[in-house]
């Protein structure tokens, strides 16, 4: 399934949006992140690898949600970015959704931004 650069996927609870924006990739989920979901996150983020994109973008800000299934996908992401010299930058994160990354430690292995124009200026919005 070809999106392009700009597009969409979404079931009842999971929408995600794919943009570029200069170098970087922005995907932003909006909804629940689960097992259910799951896969509608991770097809758009390995098809932005496909395309060149090592720098990915998630912007967090409607991103209600998010269970170790979720996790795991930009986790997996995360692998494949650096392994093609770049990485996955998260944006904007809601408390609930913070919280899982600071309780499983993940919040260490991601770098994190307060906000989506911090995350695409390259500067580091939290000290996890």
């Amino acid at each position: 399934m070809d999106r392009g650069t700009v597009g969409s996927a979404q079931s009842g609870r999971l929408l995600v949006e794919v943009r570029e924006e200069g170098s970087s990739a922005v995907v932003t989920p909006a909804g629940e992140l689960d097992h259910h979901t799951a896969d509608l996150l991770r097809e758009p983020l390995e098809d932005c690898l496909a395309k060149g994109f090592s720098r990915l973008v998630v912007d967090c800000t409607r991103l209600e949600f998010c269970d170790s299934t979720g996790l795991n996908v930009l986790l997996g992401a995360r692998l494949k970015a650096e392994a093609a010299g770049g990485g996955v930058h998260l944006a904007g994160m809601q408390p609930v959704v913070s919280r899982v990354f600071e309780i499983t430690g993940a919040d260490a292995v991601f770098t994190v931004h307060d906000t989506l124009r911090a995350a695409l200026a390259g500067e580091s919005g939290e000290t996890g």
